[in-house]
């Protein structure tokens, strides 16, 4: 079991299976001159799937999130899904994708045992998408939003950042849609964890602007603490239901108290959060063929030794040397 010093109990685990990504967004990476993780230093498919299973299997895991970096740059992506799918207890298993490769590979994912998908989505207008991401593909987004909803991948929720000047605006107009579309959508307050490290508390979209936003065309309805249990997403009901949104307020209303998730990065790192500025190498102790017990060991050490919170309400926070798409969101 995954318990550190404040009785959490770790039984969400996030791996992250590559730091590229086919988009440049603007909160997370700079336009260009990221230094990419070298091919030996990844994980390979054989080592994730190994870690996966001592984690169900010797470490209470019972949910596992694929990240990126963008993991559907994978090329092994199906068939770690598969073989994670075949492990007794089997994990629930999802994945947070930009959405870009999802038209091609969703029913292969659901056939291999995936259960559903996060996909973000900042924006409805194509050119304002083209300036967050410094990419044009958000035609290829919304496709593959439908055919993870079409393969089943579901519930299909949707994360949007909103950014200041850019689409602060949309928050009504982006819930409308995925009301008419079905999917949950999940503002997300924009978090320290960009490579230029631009962040800036000052003058960032916080979850109360969005709920006011928000209110001036809907009617919601909170959700009582018991039906969020340790999700990170505060939600409501729209309009009297059933379709729900939530919000992630990382930054306002840290749910640190609440946290059940432990993080390997693609090199094989532990981190006990998003934020920390420590990582604990269970690389080293596969590719020195420690049994699962060792690795198991570790894990537990380095989970142990969590802290109370994120420290984002310290004025002495400092951002995670490493960005998200390192790290794993």
């Amino acid at each position: 079991m995954l318990i550190d010093t404040y009785d959490r109990v770790a039984t969400d685990l996030r791996v992250s299976l590559t730091d590229r990504c086919n988009l440049r967004c603007t909160y997370c990476m700079p336009e260009e001159g990221l230094q990419w993780l070298a091919k030996p230093d990844l994980l390979s498919d054989d080592e994730i799937v190994r870690l996966i299973r001592i984690a169900v299997t010797r470490l209470g895991i019972t949910e596992v999130r694929f990240t990126g970096g963008e993991p559907l740059l994978r090329p092994g992506l199906v068939s770690v899904v598969e073989r994670c799918a075949a492990l007794d207890p089997r994990p629930r298993m999802s994945l947070t994708t930009n959405g870009i490769g999802l038209r091609r590979t969703a029913a292969a994912l659901k056939d291999a045992g995936l259960d559903r998908v996060n996909v973000s989505l900042d924006t409805l207008r194509p050119e304002v998408f083209k300036t967050l991401t410094r990419r044009d593909r958000h035609h290829d987004v919304l496709a593959g939003l439908e055919a993870a909803r079409d393969a089943g991948l579901t519930p299909v929720k949707v994360n949007t950042v909103l950014m200041p000047g850019l689409n602060d605006d949309e928050a009504p107009e982006l819930l409308a849609w995925a009301v008419e579309q079905g999917y949950e959508l999940r503002f997300i307050e924009q978090m320290p964890l960009d490579a230029q490290h631009g962040w800036k508390r000052d003058g960032m979209i916080t979850a109360d602007d969005i709920l006011t936003s928000l209110r001036t065309r809907f009617t919601l309805t909170e959700e009582g603490d018991g039906e969020r249990g340790s999700a990170p997403a505060e939600r409501w009901t729209v309009d009297g239901g059933p379709h729900r949104v939530g919000v992630i307020a990382s930054v306002t209303r840290p749910f640190c108290r609440a946290c059940d998730r432990t993080r390997l990065t693609a090199d094989g790192q532990v981190r006990t959060c998003l934020f920390a500025r420590e990582e604990t190498d269970l690389r080293g102790a596969l590719r020195s063929d420690a049994p699962d017990e060792e690795i198991a060991r570790i894990w537990t050490l380095a989970m142990w030794g969590k802290k109370a919170g994120s420290g984002l309400d310290d004025p002495s926070f400092l951002q995670p040397d490493r960005p998200m798409s390192a790290i794993g969101g």
